[in-house]
């Protein structure tokens, strides 16, 4: 297992290769995310710029190097007033750092930083063969919300989405 403190900071800019990396082998894994095509970090700047230190925070765990290992993301769900308390949550870790403890130390830190960020409610929405994310959001005590049938499809494979809540 990781050490968790001294580990995780607020994303920069100068980190933005390096997550859309990570993301890029979850793309590519075809498990965790429903974007298909890797991205180049330019093209990932104004998500990036949506996330803000104080409201919608990207949280990275860095090893002793200083090497980004893993990141989570805290953004909008859906842009509307009724759910500014409401997050979605998303988390990214390097495929050589997997069974590490990186996503838990993560998602432990997220949800001790909720109630600074005035969240209410954090949801993650997870591809259904995704099963390491779904126990370890179980952990961590979200429970399945929602489930969407056939949604994605990943060459020619039909493909659900779980949603995951927690109140924070």
């Amino acid at each position: 297992m990781v050490q968790e403190l001294n580990s995780i900071r607020l994303a920069l800019y100068e980190d933005l290769p390096r997550l859309t990396e990570i993301y890029n082998q979850a793309i590519a894994a075809r498990n965790a995310t429903a974007d298909t095509v890797p991205f180049a970090a330019e093209q990932r700047l104004d998500w990036f710029n949506l996330h803000t230190p104080n409201a919608y925070p990207i949280y990275v765990y860095t090893g002793l190097d200083g090497l980004v290992q893993g990141w989570l993301s805290v953004s909008p769900y859906r842009g509307r007033p009724a759910l500014e308390r409401t997050a979605e949550i998303s988390y990214y870790v390097d495929y050589s750092q997997h069974g590490r403890g990186i996503g838990s130390a993560l998602l432990a830190h997220a949800i001790r930083e909720a109630p600074r960020l005035g969240r209410r409610i954090y949801i993650a929405i997870l591809l259904e063969w995704n099963m390491p994310s779904r126990r370890l959001l179980e952990k961590f005590g979200f429970e399945r919300w929602g489930y969407l049938p056939e949604v994605a499809e990943f060459d020619g494979r039909l493909c659900g989405q779980w949603y995951y809540g927690r109140r924070v």
